[in-house]
């Protein structure tokens, strides 16, 4: 019992050791920042040389770089977790607000789907709403589709993750946009159309009818309501 107890003791106090060791190597101004997700050019007041730094944190462990010129800090409480990687998702809304700024981009489609619970499953493409079209970016967890939408004329709601708090579109709209797009994402018709029936469950109608009309969207509308049971009016 007593060899038990010092083993153990040993390895909290290994553990503690590292992950203080590992959170040293962050400076202050970047360990703060809101979104964790890092380019570059965003520790250039920090590094002479941000490339080759950033390219050190990911070899001690302390961020994980998720694709060609983005990295993502990683969180304090997963410090000394070797085994940790992103939700892409996350990783997604991230990259997107380091590119654009938090409030010009949204999780849509079926990531917000993945976030409002309609799809059970992990997914291996996020879609987000970007100002401007680009193409798609491959990372180690997965692909990012962006897609070029007003966030401001979108209806959204706050979303916190691992990595950034930001915006990521409603249950109304999320199944909008699952129905005017059903193959976005790379769902089969009838995993958007399960995820559409899960969102209904929790979305004012009246609502999403408002939001097709604003949006020019009435095939979007009948496609849901015929998905749903529902009829194409409130």
């Amino acid at each position: 019992m007593r060899v038990g107890t010092i083993k153990v003791t040993l390895v909290v106090t290994e553990v503690v050791v590292i992950a203080t060791r590992i959170a040293v190597g962050v400076p202050p101004q970047l360990a703060r920042r809101g979104n964790r997700v890092l380019r570059p050019r965003d520790a250039s007041e920090v590094y002479a040389n941000p490339r080759k730094e950033l390219a050190r944190l990911a070899r001690t462990g302390v961020a994980r770089r998720l694709g060609t010129g983005y990295y993502a800090l990683v969180p304090q409480h997963r410090l000394g977790d070797l085994q940790w990687r992103p939700d892409l998702h996350a990783a997604a809304l991230g990259i997107a607000q380091a590119d654009y700024g938090t409030d010009t981009v949204a999780l849509m489609g079926v990531s917000a789907a993945r976030q409002h619970g309609a799809i059970p499953r992990a997914v291996a493409v996020a879609v987000v709403a970007v100002p401007k079209q680009r193409p798609t970016l491959r990372l180690a967890v997965g692909e990012i589709v962006f897609v070029e939408r007003d966030a401001a004329r979108l209806e959204v709601e706050r979303l916190d993750s691992e990595l950034t708090s930001g915006w990521v579109t409603t249950v109304e709209q999320t199944l909008l946009d699952l129905a005017a797009r059903p193959a976005l994402g790379g769902l089969t018709m009838n995993e958007t159309r399960q995820a559409a029936q899960a969102l209904a469950t929790r979305a004012d109608w009246e609502l999403l009818v408002r939001l097709a009309k604003e949006q020019h969207r009435p095939s979007a509308l009948r496609r849901a309501a015929e998905w749903t049971g529902r009829t194409s009016g409130a």
